[in-house]
C-alpha cells in the first residue's frame, strides 16, 4: 500500500495545477485580424455542446443590452448560443489568453469556463449544470 505525505502530495496537486493552466494557455488562439475568431487545436466543450477542434467567432448577441448572450458561431452557422455570467479576468491570466478551461473527464473535450475578449478586463462565464 502506497502512502503519500503531505509534501507529495502538494507536488502532485502543484503539477496538477500546472498542467490545467498549461492547457489553458496553450488550447486556444486568435487571430490578429479579429480577435473574436478562435482557433481550437483540440475539442473544446460548451454546456450542452462539443466543439470539435478548428476556428470558431466568440461574440456577444445582444451588444446594445446586457451583452450576457455569447453566440459562437463556425463557418456563419451558430454552434452554441447561451447567457453568461460577467466575470472579472483574473490577475495572473496573460491579457492575449481569449479562454479558461476547467478539466475534462477522462475521454472527453475541456470544457470552456469562460470567455474574455482580448484587451478586456472583463469576460464571460459559461454556466453549466
Amino acid at each position: 500500500m502506497r502512502t503519500f505525505t503531505c509534501s507529495r502530495l502538494l507536488r502532485s496537486l502543484t503539477l496538477t495545477a500546472a498542467v490545467a493552466v498549461a492547457a489553458a494557455a496553450f488550447a486556444a488562439t486568435s487571430h490578429a485580424s479579429d480577435a473574436n475568431t478562435l482557433t481550437f487545436s483540440r475539442d473544446v466543450a460548451l454546456p450542452g455542446v462539443v466543439l470539435p477542434a478548428g476556428s470558431y467567432v466568440f461574440e456577444i448577441a445582444n451588444p446594445t443590452s446586457s451583452g450576457d448572450v455569447v453566440r459562437v458561431r463556425r463557418d456563419g452557422r451558430v454552434a452554441y448560443m447561451g447567457f453568461t455570467l460577467a466575470v472579472d479576468r483574473p490577475a495572473h491570466m496573460p491579457a492575449d489568453q481569449p479562454v479558461t478551461l476547467g478539466e475534462g473527464g477522462s475521454g472527453t473535450p475541456a470544457p470552456i469556463k469562460a470567455w474574455f475578449p482580448i484587451g478586456s478586463s472583463r469576460g464571460h462565464q459559461f454556466m453549466y449544470r
